[in-house]
């Protein structure tokens, strides 16, 4: 537990993820997580099989993305620490935006007259942050300015969110 509470303060900007050392079980329990909680939160939008596969394309385009950076970089052996860092990371932002579903279910039932564009503003709002997460941690773990970091990080939402989207569109 105090483990999991180390990786959480990485949403808010705290701690360095380079001194996390996830347990092999942490880190396939995180995957675990991701896949069960991004099945059912693409179940609940789009078909429950097509859901499920984009999860899975997603899983893959990070697993691919993580090494990829990191062998470039050749620090092959932070892969458990930077894809542990980054999935805990988003499973909060995907735990927050399966409670912005909710809300704006029951805003719709009451009724409010503003509920799609409250529930947009929070899903950019969170995209946002969870850019700003990856981009954290990929400057912490990596030494990388500022600047660098962001570009990776918006490049690593491209890859692991469009490109399995794009895939399934076809």
């Amino acid at each position: 537990m105090t483990l999991l509470l180390k990786y959480l303060a990485l949403c808010f900007f705290r701690n360095n993820p380079a001194d996390l050392v996830p347990h092999k079980s942490f880190m396939w329990n995180t995957v675990a997580f991701y896949l069960i909680s991004g099945c059912i939160v693409e179940g609940l939008i789009s078909d429950p099989a097509d859901g499920s596969l984009e999860v899975f394309l997603r899983t893959i385009m990070a697993f691919l993305s993580c090494a990829t950076l990191l062998l470039i970089v050749k620090k092959l052996g932070y892969f458990k620490q930077l894809f542990t860092a980054i999935f805990v990371c988003e499973n909060f932002i995907m735990t927050l935006a399966t409670l912005t579903e909710a809300m704006y279910f029951l805003m719709v039932m009451q009724h409010v007259e503003f509920a799609e564009e409250i529930s947009i503003a929070i899903g950019f709002a969170l995209v946002g942050w969870y850019i700003a997460i990856v981009s954290y941690v990929l400057r912490k773990m990596l030494f990388y300015k500022t600047s660098t970091s962001v570009t990776l990080a918006f490049s690593y939402f491209i890859l692991t969110y469009g490109i399995p989207m794009l895939f399934m569109d076809i």
